[in-house]
């Protein structure tokens, strides 16, 4: 550690040049020891996000199924109405509309960040 020197003390009697190296070395101590800490936190809250990331990935899968039951029902409904080949069309159409509108308020909130 660096420590001001006092009249007598053989550390005033050193080279500049030793003093800037013995600084430099202790300024790369400091910066391994902040980014070893760093590493810790992100390594740390890493591991507490996972058990919630993977609860969200089956709570995805899950609706991702409802989803899929709600397009046959549909599918189901129109099909007695108008045939098998209109009633995929229109079932089509009306998830890919609502995918659509789904990307236009994504791309909206997205261009507000601007």
């Amino acid at each position: 550690m660096l420590r001001p020197a006092q009249q007598g003390d053989p550390d005033n009697e050193r080279p500049v040049g030793d003093l800037v190296h013995q600084l430099l070395d202790e300024g790369k101590a400091y910066a391994r020891a902040e980014i070893g800490l760093a590493k810790a936190v992100a390594g740390s809250k890493a591991r507490a996000a996972a058990v919630p990331a993977g609860l969200l990935g089956g709570a995805f899968l899950l609706l991702q199924a409802a989803v899929l039951m709600l397009a046959f029902t549909l599918f189901g409904a129109l099909y007695l109405v108008i045939g098998a080949v209109l009633a995929g069309l229109v079932t089509a159409m009306i998830f890919a509309g609502l995918a659509f509108l789904l990307v236009q308020q994504a791309r909206k909130r997205l261009d507000g960040l601007k």
